[in-house]
């Protein structure tokens, strides 16, 4: 009997004239702004005119389909769903039903899980799946065998780019998107889970010099989980370090919140303080990582 496998994540603009509607679907139906607009068509500018989140995201998909059929020929049916941009999690699902395939796992390609950010995809999954469809949910998985070493690697291939004298001063910050601070109110464990991630990530590394940070936190009223790594940069600066490995473990691949959050935005400002930052490499569609969500996939399938 064949599982079906729905991959979900948050979605790009496909080009500079989607970034209206895009931001439109994000914020619920209020466009933005003009000014808004400007300076996020201006971000995406930045990077090169559009994210690549959605071709790596189609890439990893199409490498997590593959690995699956190379362990289990035929047994996993695996499509995509996206959160904010076609095709729509809403759109993909109801096709698993119609195609007769009656058992679900849902993935999010974010290691964390949130009641604001997971939690949702996968709300929204099982309700447009229907009640003829078993749905299995992968929670969080940044604790999920191979997945903390992969990162440790990366976090030491970026701190053998810092010359060996400054090694003493220098700090590897983690990082994952920010959420309002009211998803605590009711117990949510998203900043548990980065610690416990960067905590493991940075033991299998062998450092001792580390540190947490949020950052791309939403513009709205509401306060935001942080502190944000500007402002981290700024104090690390002032404590007399030379030297900073960032590492945004919320992130499986490159995008926005990456390419200009980390990139251009933080870059600028260690630049200006006199810091040297250095970026860990992000995961993508390696085999290493790939091979790590097969794992996760055939395990609650």
């Amino acid at each position: 009997m064949t599982t079906g496998v729905l991959v979900m994540a948050y979605g790009t603009p496909t080009t500079p004239d989607d970034v209206e509607a895009y931001y439109t679907r994000i914020r619920h139906g209020r466009a933005p702004t003009p000014e808004l607009l400007k300076e996020l068509s201006a971000r995406y500018q930045d990077i090169g005119g559009t994210s690549p989140l959605a071709q790596r995201t189609a890439a990893q998909v199409t490498a997590i389909a593959a690995a699956l059929e190379a362990r289990a020929l035929g047994d996993f049916d695996v499509r995509f769903g996206s959160k904010y941009e076609p095709p729509m999690i809403e759109d993909v699902a109801p096709g698993f039903a119609a195609d007769g395939v009656t058992h679900v796992v849902g993935l999010v390609l974010a290691p964390h899980s949130s009641s604001m950010s997971t939690d949702q995809y996968m709300a929204r999954a099982k309700e447009s799946l229907g009640d003829s469809v078993a749905f299995t949910e992968i929670g969080a998985w940044w604790d999920a065998p191979g997945f903390l070493e992969l990162i440790a690697r990366r976090v030491t291939d970026a701190l053998a780019l810092v010359p060996a004298p400054r090694l003493a001063t220098t700090e590897v910050i983690f990082s994952a998107h920010s959420l309002p601070q009211r998803i605590l109110a009711n117990g949510d464990t998203y900043p548990e889970q980065l610690r416990e991630s960067a905590q493991g990530a940075a033991r299998a590394a062998g450092i001792t010099n580390w540190d947490l940070a949020w950052q791309s936190a939403g513009r709205t009223a509401d306060p935001w989980i942080g502190p944000d790594i500007l402002e981290v940069l700024r104090a690390k600066k002032a404590a007399g370090l030379t030297d900073i490995v960032s590492c945004p473990i919320g992130f499986v691949s490159d995008h926005l919140e990456v390419l200009f959050d980390i990139d251009v935005q933080a870059q600028a400002l260690a630049k200006e303080l006199g810091l040297n930052l250095v970026r860990t490499a992000s995961l993508n569609d390696d085999a290493d990582f790939i091979a790590v969500l097969a794992d996760i996939v055939m395990a609650a399938a």
